[in-house]
């Protein structure tokens, strides 16, 4: 066995590896992935509506998905970190997964409980106090407290492919991942018309992701074998825990900036007596763009730089493949997250939970594919090229999701976002395991968690209330706008992988 060469689950390179553990190294996804995929798309978005005004949805969805990724900015790169050290007779990994799960199922109970603070007396202090009913605040304390504990799971998962997946055999776990990840697709088919039936179905949603979780762990504690950590690595955690702090402060301070200079432009315009809505759209819709592209690129270069230290220089193409991975979810996501309200304001469907669950379904239909085809091709004409093909052809399935004025135009839209999306997180994520140094996996992949939170810190935090301001001035005027900020994330983002070099692959 060459040096450096990944052991396989029976510790040997590769001897052993059968069919069945590509599923059980990647079943956690699974149960991630579950969860994601009904709050954010579904319950989420319905609660928010149901426990705050109207004309402010897209503001406050974005606020209580901002906190929330914050912590989750935080704890899952930290997470990483710790499960790289860990000692424990389970392994580096498997621990914090089941910690994470374990409490996962107690924080959904507070989520689920949030719409029994509609009309409660609580509201008038809420309200007083936070300027938000006492329902949102206890559905954002469980967010919150849901995204520690997921992302305590999540950042030690991550470490699974390189520590137990053989170098060659890499792009097809990372395409089981991916379906692993877009497969819950299909379950929120059948959960989405649920959700509009009220506590019932909330409870129903939240009971569905709780047994995901408790099933998904205990496959994964008995059934993957990692070898257990003799000595801890040399040197102090401290510096690193440090830094991964100074890189949240970086990231969010590069958000917020981003979001001044969205209100200093319509302050600029009210200044200046330019209030033409075409006027409006082109300046404000500009100065967003520039701003979230800013944000992405000052937030995971310099946050990257501090919380790699001084091996960042040496990890360039690391870094710029973040801010590629930045630059495609942050405009997959914020579809994704406004999905809902896009559906009811500009095509004025009348019946959210099933024209959503009937959009999903037919965007599943090319996600799971796209996601098994990208890993197969992965490994074979490079991750790279796949990576770049999936960002165009995600902003030609944007540009028509801005023109569609019926559901038939908004499926076809949908269908290619789905295909070029499936195709990059099957491709995209075996082009990063190919970059980070084995021996610090979990640290270097749990930093691309700025991929993941600080996709929806910029796409969602800076999205939500352009949103709200386009449409107060045109109704679903909003959507297009930030549509077509995302249009421009996806064209970006290949453009940014001329900066990631492949070193040569060992055989």
């Amino acid at each position: 066995m060459k040096q450096g060469q990944p052991l396989g689950p029976r510790g040997e390179a590769g001897a052993g590896w059968r069919w069945h553990d590509y599923i059980t190294v990647n079943i956690y996804w699974l149960a991630i992935s579950i969860s994601a995929g009904i709050i954010t798309p579904v319950l989420l978005p319905y609660l928010v509506l149901q426990f705050m005004p109207p004309a402010q949805k897209n503001t406050y969805l974005a606020m209580v998905r901002v906190i929330g990724l914050v912590v989750a900015m935080l704890v899952n790169p930290l997470a990483g970190l710790l499960s790289d050290r860990s000692t424990l007779r389970w392994g580096r990994r498997r621990p914090f997964i089941v910690a994470g799960a374990i409490l996962n199922i107690l924080f959904l109970l507070i989520i689920g409980a949030s719409p029994g603070f509609l009309g409660s007396p609580l509201n008038r202090v809420a309200l007083a106090l936070f300027g938000v009913t006492a329902a949102y605040g206890v559905l954002m304390v469980g967010l919150t407290l849901l995204q520690f504990s997921s992302n305590l799971a999540q950042g030690a998962q991550q470490g699974l492919i390189p520590d137990v997946v053989p170098e060659n055999r890499r792009g097809r776990a990372s395409g089981v991942k991916s379906v692993m990840e877009l497969l819950p697709s299909f379950v929120v088919i059948f959960v989405a018309p649920l959700v509009d039936s009220g506590p019932p179905g909330v409870w129903l949603a939240v009971g569905i992701i709780m047994v995901s979780f408790a099933i998904a762990a205990t496959i994964t504690a008995l059934f993957v074998h990692e070898e257990r950590l003799l000595a801890k690595p040399a040197g102090s955690p401290a510096g690193p825990i440090v830094r991964l702090v100074g890189l949240t402060a970086v990231f969010v301070a590069a958000t917020q900036g981003a979001i001044w200079i969205v209100r200093a432009s319509g302050r600029l315009l009210a200044t200046i007596g330019a209030q033409s809505v075409p006027t409006q759209v082109a300046v404000i819709g500009l100065a967003g763009l520039i701003g979230v592209v800013g944000a992405i690129f000052v937030g995971v270069y310099g946050g990257a730089r501090v919380g790699l230290g001084p091996d960042a220089g040496r990890h360039s193409s690391f870094v710029w493949w973040v801010i590629n991975r930045v630059l495609f979810l942050a405009a997959a996501a914020a579809i994704q997250g406004f999905a809902l309200y896009y559906l009811r304001d500009v095509v004025q469907v009348p019946d959210l939970g099933a024209a959503t669950a009937r959009l999903l379904a037919v965007v599943s239909v090319f996600l799971v594919p796209s996601a098994l085809a990208g890993g197969y091709l992965a490994d074979r004409v490079g991750h790279k090229r796949l990576v770049g093909l999936a960002g165009l052809v995600a902003a030609g399935g944007t540009a028509l999701l801005i023109f569609a004025r019926a559901m038939p135009l908004v499926y076809v839209g949908g269908s290619v976002i789905g295909l070029a999306t499936g195709t990059f997180m099957a491709t995209n994520w075996a082009l990063g395991t190919d970059l980070v140094p084995k021996n610090e996996a979990g640290r270097y992949l749990g930093i691309s968690n700025l991929a993941g939170a600080g996709a929806g810190i910029v796409g969602v935090g800076i999205g939500g209330p352009m949103a709200d301001f386009f449409n107060a001035l045109r109704p679903g005027l909003g959507y297009l706008v930030i549509f077509g900020i995302y249009l421009g994330l996806f064209l970006l983002s290949t453009a940014s992988l001329a900066r990631v070099k492949i070193a040569p692959r060992t055989t």
